[in-house]
């Protein structure tokens, strides 16, 4: 697909938003309930639930993220090489969003390893691409 990047990039803002919604949608919930104040949230949801809190990290974790992922998809797109990252754009945007999936359901070990898998794909996603743009940038 030619526009493998941009869906890519566009996809991996929308779930970041799609977390961030969720979380503001039950942190509303629990204070239109009355169950917490709306000055009583800690920023990481440390007195909430521990589906909140992994809710939280996952956010954190694609916003952390989305500056070299999301770097790296742009710069080949803003300079034409998006060649480079189509083929594997989607995989990156999957493995993502299987990575935060699982974080969101389970903390057991294998959840745990299977979350880490996932981040290596997208570790390893990005060192190639890098190589591949930065080999283009220099030659």
């Amino acid at each position: 697909m030619q526009n493998s990047s941009a869906i890519a990039f566009i996809g991996f803002i929308a779930w970041t938003l799609f977390l961030l919604v969720l979380m503001v949608s039950l942190r509303a919930g629990l204070v239109l309930t009355g169950k917490m104040k709306s000055n009583g949230f800690q920023a990481d949801n440390a007195n909430l639930s521990p589906f909140m809190q992994r809710l939280a990290r996952a956010h954190a974790n694609c916003i952390e993220n989305l500056p070299l992922f999301g770097g790296l998809l742009l710069l080949a797109i803003a300079s034409g090489h998006n060649a480079l990252t189509d083929p594997l754009a989607l995989a990156l945007l999957a493995a993502r969003v299987a990575q935060s999936s699982v974080h969101l359901v389970s903390t057991s070990v294998m959840a745990v390893n299977v979350r880490f898998a996932a981040f290596v794909v997208q570790i390893a996603i990005a060192l190639y691409w890098a190589c591949q743009l930065l080999r283009t940038f220099i030659a």
